[in-house]
């Protein structure tokens, strides 16, 4: 396996809630496993934040990453164009504009692609990912989604 492998997880526990990211990261023997929790946020901003975080570890610049996301909502946004099309258009009537500016920031000068994986399918990374997330979620060290709250307000 060649490249940085990372799979990706987000949970909400209500949508909007309390909310939580695990992911990943493989890079031929060195794993590591990342995960945080916000106070107020939606399934979707943690399944987007997951691949945020993990992006923004990589240390080198132009690595060919593949991210198994079980997100729908990401993994086409990206691989079917709608991020470019949102793009276009100022991001008009579309939610998690700050994330998804992020995560152009955070995948900028990478080779990246995205693969779906169906979750709760008893893939060990997959379900490893949704238990970090889970937990993160269910913390008592929750942060504050300042993208989302301010969006609410």
């Amino acid at each position: 396996m060649s490249g940085i492998v990372i799979y990706t997880d987000g949970s909400s526990r209500g949508n909007p809630g309390p909310g939580g990211f695990g992911a990943i990261l493989i890079s031929g023997s060195h794993r590591k496993e990342i995960s945080q929790g916000y106070r107020l946020t939606t399934n979707n901003r943690m399944e987007l934040m997951s691949v945020i975080a993990a992006l923004e570890l990589l240390k080198k610049p132009e690595q060919t990453v593949t991210i198994y996301s079980d997100s729908q909502y990401v993994v086409k946004a990206i691989e079917e164009g709608w991020l470019n099309n949102w793009l276009k258009t100022g991001f008009k009537g579309k939610k998690n504009k700050d994330l998804w500016l992020r995560y152009l920031k955070a995948a900028n000068g990478h080779f990246i692609k995205f693969k779906w994986i169906k979750g709760h399918n008893n893939h060990p990374l997959n379900e490893r990912c949704d238990e970090l997330a889970v937990e993160a979620a269910q913390s008592n060290y929750l942060m504050i989604d300042e993208g989302f709250e301010s969006e609410k307000e």
